[in-house]
């Protein structure tokens, strides 16, 4: 897993001690550790981890319930998969950044906005997944529970929500990957006071490629860490355990 890492980073010192660009726009990767470190030490990388943290975590939340249970809703019920089906599908192409000037107009600038556009622009393609989760869910076993005496209830949390689980999951990835790519550009755009994407784009202006880069390596760090520590942990004590994957 370190392989690709290692390669990567003998390319870019490679690249740094050739002088193709200069040191300012392509800093030798001692001085990228060295200001990572003073940034740590100092809090001001701390600071700007937890500013991204918080709005990521509060808008992904409201990504994830709306998203899983209108896709819920969606399979389960046609009327609703009528009604709201071609809404998403609508929106689902549309950038999410197309929706900034909308939303700073509506809820001015700061932390509320960009967390509510960071919940619309990650909903949409969680809503598919789980839409198609259930859809997906084999007439097979809901006739099964039927004969067993199950009642919707049962069939509901027992069949059809675990049988779309891996859906659900896969939803769920795809819509973080899409709340950090949205979050870092509206963190440069809706002058937030803190958060990595405002760093960036604050050392942007001042030439600091070092601590651009520092940035860049946080959130991939961040990102990392969730899909390992989250992610894969639940589809471990879940879909893996109970055999509908593979670990």
């Amino acid at each position: 897993m370190c392989a690709p890492f290692l390669l990567l980073a003998a390319a870019w010192e490679a690249v740094a001690i050739a002088g193709i660009f200069p040191e300012k726009l392509f800093p030798p990767l001692e001085t990228v550790f060295d200001t990572l470190a003073t940034l740590s030490l100092n809090g001001i990388l701390w600071e700007h981890v937890a500013g991204t943290i918080v709005r990521l975590v509060l808008g992904f939340l409201i990504a994830a319930v709306v998203g899983v249970v209108a896709g819920v809703l969606m399979g389960r019920f046609q009327v609703v998969e009528e009604l709201f089906l071609p809404a998403v599908s609508f929106a689902y192409p549309i950038p999410g950044l197309a929706y900034a000037p909308l939303f700073v107009l509506w809820f001015g600038l700061g932390d509320l906005p960009a967390i509510l556009l960071v919940g619309a622009a990650s909903c949409f393609v969680i809503i598919l997944n789980s839409w198609k989760g259930v859809k997906a869910v084999r007439p097979l076993w809901l006739r099964a529970a039927e004969v067993m005496g199950a009642n919707e209830g049962q069939m509901f949390w027992k069949v059809m929500v675990p049988a779309a689980l891996p859906y659900i999951l896969n939803g769920l990835r795809l819509g973080l990957a899409q709340a950090w790519r949205i979050l870092v550009i509206v963190e440069m755009l809706m002058a937030v006071d803190r958060g990595l994407g405002w760093m960036i784009f604050g050392a942007r202006e001042f030439l600091n490629t070092d601590v651009m880069i520092c940035g860049v390596l946080a959130i991939g760090i961040i990102g990392l860490l969730l899909e390992k520590q989250v992610f894969e942990r639940i589809e471990r004590y879940t879909v893996v355990r109970w055999g509908m994957l593979t670990a």
